[in-house]
């Protein structure tokens, strides 16, 4: 009773395998598998015989002690049978996969990890990868800051248009076609998205008047110390030329009331052409004039606080802010030096005081420097990557700024290429330390051969000295240490970036700004 049980249950396991598996098998198996199983089941009618022919023969009490002996070991058996049932199946199903599905799991699993390579960039293999490696984890995605420029331009420009006619009869200042100068116009930006983009304003004297140019002690450096004093000439012999003008110097002053008040009355100190009371009567024009330029139906202009500067912040429908700032300044003889009411922050001067300012100069070498390497940038991002790197240290920015204009004179401009962006990068760190440990860097435009012609300087620049940024160094015992440190610094943020890349520098640098409010 108990074997036939068994090739029962066996039977069984055969006939649900092959419902389930004998389509992925063979013919030669499956014509095996068939063959046996018609055996078993005549095995099994056999048995079936043997068992009605024995009941008929037993008595009632033999067939109750073997079915009381079955049920005792039917839980064994059914164990033992659902056991090799598992095995059985396992086995068939394992060794008859079919290899188009194999191969399909194989094909999908290596899509994964080509996904995952694409995911992770490959480790560079030779010295040629690694610098291109690094340097693309350290460029800055953000937008080229030269992109607005030309609106800066067209908003300051119909500015200055509208201002043309509306002093027409006046004796105010006469202002020139701006000047883009500073970082954003000269193609880096150390601060992000808030870029700010200056323009300098030249200014003539107006009729009935002359400048001339105070310049401070050949000893100061960029003559801090300057300033503009206002004459006013006679205009009798050019009375054809002026039309109804009054000469200031022969007339009368009641017949002088007749007429609009010189510069001396109006933007002068002791007859000095006074910055901040420059730059507050340009805010009260632009407060005015706004409404008159075409951008006014896009931008709604808010003027800043500042003493020396015209500083505007526009903001169009969708908040997007745009901020400029006017500087203004008198040209100095036909150069490209400017004295400019623009101070360094945290300088305390006169308001009569207009230092020398190489802007101008400056942005004209970046310009030369853009035509000879043709589309190549690499110092720029160069210049973009140390200045940021220098924000919230001791070292301005513009001493990062003359190390590279340094650079882009002594080291040639075929070397300027992105295979090199490394070695430029390590260069300029280099230059930094050296200047710290000789307390002397020096100025990029003062008795230097290697400023480019395209640039025109003043003969005192050509023929003075070399001037040294680093002059506190030397006077201040305790200055070059801080120096050091300050450098230790620097060092250690561009070796986190050339680490993380630019966004764990992107987190520091936000962390740091929260800090310094």
């Amino acid at each position: 009773m108990v074997l036939a049980t068994f090739f029962v249950l066996t039977f069984l396991g055969l006939i649900h395998s092959l419902a389930k598996v004998g389509y992925k098998l063979d013919d030669a198996t499956n014509e095996y598998m068939r063959q046996r199983a018609e055996e078993l089941q005549e095995r099994m009618m056999q048995l079936l015989l043997e068992m009605e022919e024995g009941e008929k023969e037993q008595s009632w009490a033999h067939v109750g002690a073997l079915l009381l002996s079955a049920w005792q070991h039917w839980r064994f058996w059914a164990c033992v049978g659902v056991a090799l049932l598992f095995f059985w199946n396992l086995w068939l199903l394992l060794r008859d996969i079919p290899e188009d599905e194999s191969s399909s799991e194989e094909s999908s699993s290596s899509e994964e990890e080509e996904e995952e390579e694409e995911r992770v960039p490959p480790l560079p293999n030779d010295a040629r990868d690694l610098r291109e490696f690094v340097a693309q984890r350290i460029y800055w995605p953000l937008p080229d800051p030269t992109i607005r420029c030309p609106l800066v331009e067209e908003v300051v420009g119909d500015l200055l248009h509208v201002f043309d006619s509306v002093i027409l009869n006046t004796f105010f200042p006469k202002l020139q076609r701006a000047i883009g100068v500073g970082s954003a116009f000269e193609g880096w930006n150390p601060h992000g998205n808030d870029a700010v983009y200056r323009l300098l304003v030249p200014m003539t004297a107006p009729r009935g008047h002359s400048f001339h140019l105070e310049l401070g002690n050949e000893e100061d450096m960029l003559a801090r110390n300057s300033s503009i004093r206002v004459e006013l000439e006679c205009t009798c012999a050019r009375q054809q030329d002026f039309g109804d003008m009054l000469c200031f110097l022969h007339h009368s002053e009641d017949e002088l009331k007749k007429q609009d008040p010189s510069l001396l009355d109006t933007l002068c100190t002791d007859s000095y052409l006074d910055a901040e009371k420059t730059a507050r009567w340009f805010q009260n024009f632009v407060k005015t004039a706004w409404v008159l330029i075409p951008q006014s139906e896009v931008y709604k202009v808010n003027v800043l606080p500042s003493t020396r500067t015209c500083k505007l912040q526009l903001r169009n429908a969708a908040r997007r802010k745009l901020t400029i700032e006017i500087i203004f300044g008198v040209q100095q003889d036909d150069s490209d030096i400017f004295l400019s009411s623009q101070m360094r922050r945290g300088t305390s001067v006169p308001s009569t005081t207009w230092p020398q300012s190489c802007a101008v100069a400056e942005r004209k070498f970046f310009q030369h420097v853009a035509r000879e390497a043709l589309f190549n940038r690499i110092h720029l991002k160069c210049l973009q990557i140390c200045a940021r790197m220098v924000v919230g240290t001791s070292f301005h920015t513009y001493i990062i700024k003359t190390i590279v204009m340094h650079l882009l004179t002594t080291i040639p401009l075929e070397l300027w290429h992105e295979m090199d962006f490394l070695l430029r990068l390590d260069d300029i760190i280099r230059y930094l330390r050296c200047c710290v440990e000789e307390k002397c860097l020096n100025h990029f435009f003062f008795g230097n051969e290697m400023v480019p012609d395209v640039i025109v300087l003043p003969p005192a620049f050509q023929l003075s000295g070399l001037v040294n940024l680093f002059q506190h160094l030397k006077r201040n015992p305790y200055a070059k240490a801080e120096a050091l440190q300050k450098f230790e610094v620097v060092r250690d943020r561009l070796k986190r970036l050339l680490i993380y890349g630019h966004e764990r520098d992107r987190r520091a640098q936000r962390e740091r700004s929260a800090d310094g409010r």
